[in-house]
């Protein structure tokens, strides 16, 4: 039975399960979550999720959201992604951290300088999650100094959940020139057999209602 992932392009939650289940070799679809016309906020998609939000992921009578426990589903599923034994424990102390520190600022800012009309932004909100953002692009960098993975020597969901937002090219105060452990480490994922951009991966995109 083949997985359905209701998720959308420009999300990059969504693109922590959509790379996950990519990368997985799962046979699964992606069905567009039509956000930027209201469609998470409507009676019908809360009864899919109460929550209000994507990704959710179907897998015959489970349904579940949240990219954190889809990315544990997958790899629960398939054995993959967990890292060793001895690193599940940090393998989800850093999807946590990401969850806390850098993909919930990165979503906001992003979402604030790109999608907002220019007249909305609050530009010191903005300024204050930048500053919040480039601490845990320290954290990381430094990290990663010396180190291909970010837990053991192979791809596991702490690289899957932490890398999703800084692959997307709209402008949020991320530039990969500037962190050179993050720039190998995403070159690392990107060759990767199966990677692809989350544009290519999911439907939609800022294109499309251009």
């Amino acid at each position: 039975m083949t997985i359905k992932l209701h998720c959308f392009g420009e999300s990059g939650n969504s693109f922590k399960a959509a790379l996950a289940l990519e990368l997985s070799g799962l046979d699964w679809e992606a069905v567009k979550v039509d956000f930027f016309s209201g469609a998470a906020r409507t009676p019908e998609w809360k009864e899919v999720n109460t929550m209000a939000e994507a990704p959710v992921l179907v897998d015959g009578d489970m349904t579940l959201s949240q990219s954190g426990a889809i990315q544990q589903y997958i790899t629960d599923k398939t054995g993959k992604f967990g890292g060793a034994e001895a690193d599940k424990y940090e393998v989800l102390r850093w999807v946590l951290w990401d969850n806390h520190k850098l993909s919930s600022q990165a979503g906001m800012t992003r979402f604030l300088m790109n999608f907002l009309p220019a007249e909305k932004r609050p530009e010191q909100v903005i300024a204050f999650t930048q500053g919040r953002l480039a601490a845990a692009y320290a954290v990381l960098d430094a990290h990663l100094a010396g180190r291909d993975w970010i837990v053991g020597d192979g791809l596991t969901n702490a690289d899957i959940s932490c890398c999703s937002y800084l692959f997307y090219p709209e402008p949020y105060g991320f530039e990969r020139k500037d962190h050179a452990n993050i720039d190998r480490w995403l070159s690392n994922i990107q060759g990767l057999d199966g990677w692809k951009h989350p544009y290519d991966l999911m439907p939609g995109s800022p294109a499309d209602r251009a």
